[in-house]
């Protein structure tokens, strides 16, 4: 069984030493994301990174927040109000709810460790995104740490770049976040 994040320490996904660490906005920059992308925020939790991809995209893109917590989605409801901001669509579930072809950028970032069927999901992931789609998986680093999940429950960063190469990835480039995190991203 994966790990899975508990909600009730969503306090710990917006602070100020993980935006030293992991500026939302300049890590979605280096990744690649664009004005008038339309991007799958899957695992969005309280929305770290869909609010700064929204200002990315601007008024001709679109992001799709998309987590499995109501608790996390209510967070990024209440800001999407408060903000009045039109260009983020809130879903409750899984990459399942997006229809085929319907996105051109897929982000997900301290998620995959969690997912229990990698290959349906990779499969989903392959099926809602756009040919020439571009990818970008923020990982747990496999080294022993004292944050972050277990290392039994890390994805190495050759795994994730060989089985995105095995399901048809390509231009696949491995960044480094930072002394935790890496990034796997590619383009379909």
């Amino acid at each position: 069984m994966s790990y899975k994040f508990n909600p009730k320490n969503k306090k710990k996904l917006d602070n100020i030493d993980r935006r030293r660490s992991l500026p939302p906005k300049e890590t979605l920059e280096k990744l690649y994301l664009k004005e008038g992308d339309y991007i799958a925020d899957i695992g969005c939790g309280i929305g770290y990174f869909t609010f700064p991809a929204s200002d990315i995209v601007k008024s001709t893109g679109k992001v799709y927040a998309i987590d499995i917590s109501q608790d996390m989605l209510q967070d990024v409801e209440e800001k999407i109000n408060n903000k009045d901001i039109d260009n983020i669509q809130v879903i409750k579930g899984e990459i399942s709810e997006l229809k085929d072809n319907s996105v051109n950028y897929i982000f997900i970032s301290n998620v995959l460790h969690e997912i229990d069927n990698k290959d349906k999901f990779f499969n989903d992931l392959k099926r809602v995104l756009q040919s020439n789609g571009r990818i970008s998986i923020i990982e747990w680093k496999k080294i022993k740490m004292d944050i972050g999940p277990s290392l039994e429950h890390r994805v190495s960063q050759e795994w994730l770049k060989d089985k995105l190469f095995y399901i048809g990835f390509k231009d696949l480039e491995i960044i480094n976040i930072n002394d935790n995190l890496y990034s796997v991203t590619g383009k379909l």
